[in-house]
């Protein structure tokens, strides 16, 4: 089973850029999709039905702000909107798809790039943790995958000296995850086969910073404990340009 992780930065302007080619080369199982800055009706949904998908979205109240999906060939037996707290789920932040030997969640955490977000951004990390742990409860085969908008270590970015007072590589929030990680059992998928620096998936806009691989590795894609000796593969797919993100997959063999 394939599954990909990809902040898209909008899904219409992805749709612009060969997005659906890019997807029907790339042939996931699975696609979890952050920041689609999209309605369902602005969605071309149709277009992903023709490439053999389910699409479902969770969308911001805000137009052109945020939003998750999740894509998938399977048909889930379920999908869950939300997280049941209104602030997140008002921002299209959380979306979960049920299928018989796992759940897949869509994430994107907030940013705290305007740092006065920063005390919004924790609490959302502390619910979401208080979430999952729960959730484990009844579902214990998770992959969670998602825009996280924290590094976790230093070698997950390119200056972790020059950077360690900039949101996405706070103490506070390296802290977190760390926990998050711990107490929820799960495995960064990437670091488990790949320790080698150099290996991001976002890239500022600005002073060449992709070219240069001045980068931050934002995006993962978690499995809980029970998944660990079904993991075959995960990599990040850095040849994908749609966004400043690039996509990172994960294989499973479930």
């Amino acid at each position: 089973m394939r599954l990909i992780t990809y902040n898209v930065n909008g899904i219409r302007a992805a749709f612009t850029k060969d997005f659906l080619g890019w997807l029907k080369t790339a042939d996931p199982d699975i696609i979890c999709i952050q920041e689609s800055k999209a309605g369902n009706d602005q969605i071309d949904i149709e277009s992903l039905e023709k490439l053999g998908y389910h699409s479902y979205w969770h969308s911001a109240v805000r137009k052109g702000y945020s939003g998750v999906g999740i894509a998938s060939k399977i048909k889930p037996n379920h999908v869950e909107y939300g997280c049941g707290i209104e602030s997140y789920d008002n921002e299209g932040r959380i979306i979960r798809a049920d299928f018989d030997d796992f759940s897949a969640i869509s994430v994107y955490v907030p940013s705290a790039s305007n740092i006065e977000r920063l005390e919004f951004k924790m609490q959302f990390c502390h619910d979401f943790l208080a979430y999952i742990k729960e959730l484990k409860k009844t579902i214990p085969n998770l992959i969670i995958s998602g825009d996280f908008n924290i590094c976790h270590e230093a070698i997950d970015i390119h200056n972790p000296v020059g950077l360690k007072n900039t949101s996405g590589f706070l103490p506070i929030e390296r802290e977190w995850m760390t926990s998050f990680i711990e107490e929820c059992e799960l495995i960064d998928s990437f670091r488990f086969f790949n320790n080698e620096p150099d290996n991001y998936t976002w890239w500022s806009y600005r002073q060449n910073s992709r070219a240069n691989n001045k980068g931050w590795r934002l995006d993962y894609n978690f499995a809980s404990y029970p998944l660990k000796d079904k993991l075959s593969r995960a990599v990040i797919l850095k040849e994908a340009v749609h966004s400043d993100h690039c996509p990172a997959l994960i294989e499973v063999n479930i």
